[in-house]
């Protein structure tokens, strides 16, 4: 019982990470219908963005995580301004085939900056951890827990009591309409991009001092997200969480009783199911097309 409870937190901590990613999946797959396949480098790259001024420049961690979030909304709206604006009247096609290439050239060229070297990042605290009954509280899992969920409170709140908030779910839900009632569909899309690319960030970064920060990271966090995203349910917002929470889970049970090497395979079998026996995911509808 010791070993399920220490492996219940790690799971939990570790699929708070793919629910971030994942929740920035369905926030811009809700505004523009497409899947923005950047997602992960999004995260890659402001862990490296952490290391450079954190590590590299040796700057405050506080002020670094500051100006690597300030980084990641400027990345966002550059993003939105390249990759999906001048594509938005196209079908999703072209716009999913531009992610795509987007994340090729992130990848690439903080390769060119940095080198294929895996590069290290402390975490927010000197303390590793505390034992809580029989459960070792790891810090930095601790702290993924706590801001997934004071980000998930905080988006809740946002949207549902706020004239912004609002106004973002009107664009998701008909983008049309929207713009006939005055809203600024472009604005919104744009607020879209930013605020998944920060999210995508804070991800990063608080999972960079558990996995080490390289190249590979945003493209391993991205597909777990992206297979979250499918089980919970496409385009559910709470879909993304308890997916991600869900695989996160799965994940380390299944490294820790049946094999470490293939801990990442554990993901997408579950996702294969889905796929065969509930496409739609938890959350999803079943949708009815005439033959």
């Amino acid at each position: 019982m010791d070993l399920v409870l220490q492996l219940l937190f790690t799971g939990i901590g570790i699929g708070a990470v793919y629910a971030l990613v994942a929740l920035g999946f369905v926030l811009i797959f809700r505004a523009t219908n497409v899947v923005n396949f950047a997602q992960g480098e999004f995260s890659m790259v402001a862990a490296f963005l952490m290391v450079l001024l954190a590590v590299d420049l040796e700057w405050p961690y506080w002020l670094a995580f500051a100006a690597a979030l300030v980084g990641m909304a400027v990345l966002g709206a550059v993003f939105n301004l390249t990759v999906y604006y001048p594509l938005r009247h196209r079908t999703y096609l072209p716009v999913i085939i531009s992610t795509i290439g987007a994340s090729i050239f992130l990848a690439n060229t903080t390769l060119a900056l940095y080198g294929p070297q895996p590069r290290v990042l402390s975490g927010w605290f000197d303390n590793p951890g505390f034992t809580l009954g029989p459960v070792y509280v790891d810090n930095q899992y601790l702290l993924i827990i706590v801001v997934t969920a004071a980000l998930v409170a905080l988006q809740y709140w946002f949207f549902e009591h706020t004239l912004l908030g609002k106004k973002l779910q009107a664009t998701s839900q008909d983008k049309e309409m929207a713009s006939l009632l005055g809203i600024r569909v472009s604005t919104m899309i744009m607020i879209t991009f930013v605020y998944s690319a920060v999210i995508g960030g804070i991800a990063g970064i608080l999972v960079a001092p558990i996995l080490f920060v390289s190249i590979q990271m945003g493209a391993t966090i991205a597909l777990k997200a992206f297979a979250a995203t499918i089980i919970g349910g496409f385009g559910d917002v709470a879909g993304a969480i308890i997916g991600g929470l869900a695989l996160g889970v799965i994940e380390t049970f299944g490294a820790a009783y049946v094999s470490v090497p293939y801990k990442d395979g554990f993901a997408f079998l579950v996702l294969v199911a889905f796929l065969i026996f509930r496409p739609q995911g938890i959350f999803g509808e079943r949708v009815a097309e005439k033959a």
